[in-house]
C-alpha cells in the first residue's frame, strides 16, 4: 500500500511524501519540479541535498538545491538554466504523483514529472515530460539528472566489446569536456565498465558516452542505486555528441544522467523520457571492475 502525506522538508514548508513502508520519495512542492528524497524508510538520503539552497524559493538565480531535477539539451547559458524557483502542482493519479511546472517564460517549455512508487520492492519509475508552449517550434531532447551524496563511486557500462575481425567499424562514442581530465586518478578506464569516484576534496570532472546498456549506478556507504532508461533508439540523435549517458562531478557531489534523442517539437507537442530506479543495501562500493561482477551485476540479473 503507497501512502501519501504532506510533509515540511529541508526548510521549505510543502513537500509530498510517497511510502511504500520500505522505501519513500520527497517531492518539494515550494520549487521544481524536484524529487529531493529516494532512500531506505528512516535512512540517509542517497542524493545530495545542498545546505545553503535547502529551503530557499523565489528569485532569479538558478541553484542546485540537490535531488533529482529534469532539464533540456543541449546545455546552453541562460537557456537550460532557467531557475525552477517556483511553486509547482501536484496531483494525485492512484498510485502516482503528477509534478508540473509553469511554463518556462523564456524558453516556452513545461516540465512534468510523473512518478510512480513500486507497491512493494525499493523502486520507482518516472516519467519525464517536456511540452512546447511557444509559438514556434523548439529542438531539443531530455535530459534526466540526478545529484548523488558525496563519497561514492559511478559506475557506467561500456557498450558490448568485440574482435578487430569483426569489427571494423567504431561501435560507440566517448565524449570529453574540456575540463575532462583523463589521468586523474578518480577515473577507472576499463575494458567493461568506467568508473568515477567522488572526492571532496577535486574539481569537476565529466564525460559522457553512447551506451545501449539500459542502465548506469551509483555506489556509496552501502546503498547501491541504479537507474535504467530506455535503450537508444536505432537512428536518432542524441546530444552532446551522441550521449545516451552521463556523468558529472565536483567537491559537493556526484551526478548520474541519462538523455532521450533530440526531437524538434512543434507547438503543443510533447517528448518523454523513462527511468526506474533501483535500490539495494549492503553492497559494498567498487574499487575495481571485478567488484562491478561480484557486487553489482547481482542485483542487476537477480
Amino acid at each position: 500500500m503507497i501512502s501519501y502525506e504532506s510533509i515540511a522538508y529541508g526548510g521549505w514548508p510543502h513537500c509530498a511524501r510517497l511510502s511504500n513502508g520500505r522505501v519513500d520519495l520527497v517531492i518539494t512542492a515550494d520549487v521544481g519540479p524536484r524529487i529531493i528524497r529516494f532512500g531506505f524508510v528512516g535512512a540517509e538520503n542517497p542524493f545530495f541535498e545542498h545546505p545553503d539552497h535547502l529551503g530557499q524559493t523565489g528569485g532569479s538565480d538558478w541553484r542546485l538545491y540537490g535531488g533529482h531535477r529534469l532539464w533540456h539539451a543541449p546545455e546552453e547559458k541562460p537557456r537550460t538554466y532557467y531557475p525552477d524557483n517556483a511553486p509547482v502542482s501536484l496531483a494525485q493519479a492512484g498510485d502516482s504523483l503528477v509534478v508540473t511546472a509553469p511554463t518556462e517564460t523564456t524558453t516556452g517549455i513545461q516540465k512534468t514529472l510523473h512518478i510512480t512508487l513500486a507497491q512493494e520492492a525499493a523502486q520507482a519509475h518516472i516519467v519525464h515530460r517536456l511540452t512546447n508552449r511557444h509559438v514556434w517550434p523548439v529542438t531539443l531532447a531530455p535530459w534526466a539528472l540526478t545529484v548523488m551524496a558525496a563519497g561514492g563511486v559511478a559506475v557506467l557500462p561500456v557498450p558490448p566489446r568485440g574482435s578487430h575481425t569483426e569489427h571494423l567499424l567504431p561501435t560507440h562514442s566517448l565524449t570529453l569536456w574540456a575540463y575532462t581530465d583523463m589521468t586523474d586518478p578518480r577515473w577507472t578506464w576499463g575494458r567493461e565498465y568506467i568508473l568515477l569516484r567522488q572526492d571532496t576534496s577535486a574539481g569537476p570532472q565529466k564525460v559522457g558516452m553512447y551506451a545501449s546498456a539500459g542502465w548506469l549506478a551509483y555506489a556509496r556507504a552501502g546503498t547501491l542505486f541504479v537507474k535504467r532508461y530506455t535503450p537508444p533508439q536505432p537512428g536518432a540523435v542524441y546530444p552532446d555528441m551522441n550521449c545516451t549517458v552521463e556523468t558529472f562531478t565536483n567537491q559537493l557531489m556526484l551526478e548520474v544522467e541519462t538523455t532521450g534523442p533530440l526531437v524538434t517539437l512543434a507547438p503543443g507537442q510533447s517528448v518523454e523520457h523513462e527511468e526506474t530506479w533501483h535500490l539495494f543495501r549492503d553492497v559494498p562500493v567498487p574499487q575495481s571492475e571485478a567488484d562491478v561482477v561480484t557486487h553489482i551485476l547481482p542485483h542487476l540479473h537477480g
